[in-house]
Parts: C-alpha cells; structure tokens; sequence
C-alpha cells in the first residue's frame, strides 16, 4: 500500500509517519528530511531549498520533485508513505505522473485536520536539533539540558522558519496553495479526513481505523 500523509505545518505528519512505517513496515519519503540531508550537506538543492524555507515560502516545484523522484526510483516497487508532499496541485499532477512511471500509485491520501491557533502553538514552540533533526517542544517536550539534545548532543534550537510571524506566513501560504490538494485527492475518491488533535496515540488510532477499512 502506498499512503500519502499531509496537512498543514505542524500538523504532526512527520510523528505520525514514524509511526505508520513501524508498524506497517513501509518506506518514509519526507520531504522535510531530504530537505534537512540536502542543506547540512550544502548541495545546490539543499542551498536553493533553504533560501525560501527560511522565510517561510514553499520551495518551487522542481526542487522538491528533483529529491523525490530519486528516492521514489531507488524503491522497486515497495510500499511508502509521502510525508510532506505534494504541497501543491502541480505537484499532486507530477506525483501522479512519477507514480505511473514506476507502475505505482496513491492508494490514500489521509489529511490531518487541525485548527490554526493549535497549529501556532506547536510550531511557534518546537525546537529541532542542528545535527541529527531531533524535535523537541519549549513548554510539552524540551530537552533535558536547555538547548542540549538527548540523543546527540548537538545544538537544539528554533527554526527560523518557526518563529511565530513566519508561522502564520507559512499557514497563509498553505491555505491559499495546499488546501487544493485536498480537492485534488477527493475528485479521485482517495481523500481520508482524519481529526489531528489530541495525544499522538489518539491520532495514530484513527489513522490505523481509517487503513483497515
């Protein structure tokens, strides 16, 4: 089975994405996390992906299809789940077009719904450690030595992308470019809504109920 996961920032698709692939035993394609590899290694994608990510804007189309196309390609066949993307309808029309290259497809595309003021309140707190992309929480799950992290050591620190202005930029931009995607994934009857709010357990056991049916 192939899933796709989204929502918007902060809606808590990378958590429930970890989750997913352990129980199900599938392969993880975040975009986020290609992104991450990308700019710590100084690639030209990764340069070029930074350069908006850190105002909040949403990396162009090219960009983000380049990374996971190749990841896509390195499978053969075995079942994923998309974390993070598509962001856009052009991006939901060149997944499709990927997928059918690879004799693949989209069996459910399940959206977490969360509201906005929720959706600050995550992302304006989190914090992310600079070398191994641990994620932390400044009032629910800091580290246990302030701006320490627990697996690593490394930095931990806020995103600049996560402060509070470039939140509700970034929550703009999802409204008027990813919410159509919902649109997108209904037309063609794979679109689940799933409720995001509450403890992460009570989130994966309605996501776990909506893929045994």
């Amino acid at each position: 089975m192939n899933i796709l996961l989204f929502g918007p920032p902060g809606a808590g698709k990378g958590t429930q994405s970890s989750m997913l692939v352990e129980k199900m035993g599938m392969s993880h394609i975040s975009t986020g996390d290609l992104f991450r590899h990308a700019i710590k290694n100084k690639t030209p994608l990764g340069l070029e992906a930074q350069s908006y990510t850190d105002k909040g804007d949403l990396v162009p189309d090219s960009v983000v299809i380049g990374m996971v196309d190749e990841v896509v390609r390195g499978l053969e066949g075995k079942g994923f789940i998309l974390d993070g993307f598509p962001r856009t309808v052009p991006q939901a029309k060149a997944l499709d077009e990927m997928l059918e290259k690879y004799s693949l497809k989209v069996d459910k595309a399940l959206f977490l719904e969360v509201p906005e003021e929720q959706l600050v309140a995550r992302l304006s707190g989190r914090r992310v450690c600079k070398d191994c992309g641990a994620v932390y929480h400044a009032q629910t799950h800091p580290p246990k030595a302030e701006g320490v992290c627990d697996q690593c050591g490394g930095d931990v620190v806020q995103r600049t992308d996560d402060q509070e202005e470039a939140v509700r930029h970034r929550l703009k931009v999802y409204k008027n470019s990813t919410e159509p995607v919902k649109v997108f994934y209904q037309e063609r009857d794979s679109l689940v809504e799933v409720d995001g709010t509450g403890d992460v357990m009570a989130v994966f056991g309605r996501l776990e109920s909506q893929l045994d049916q």
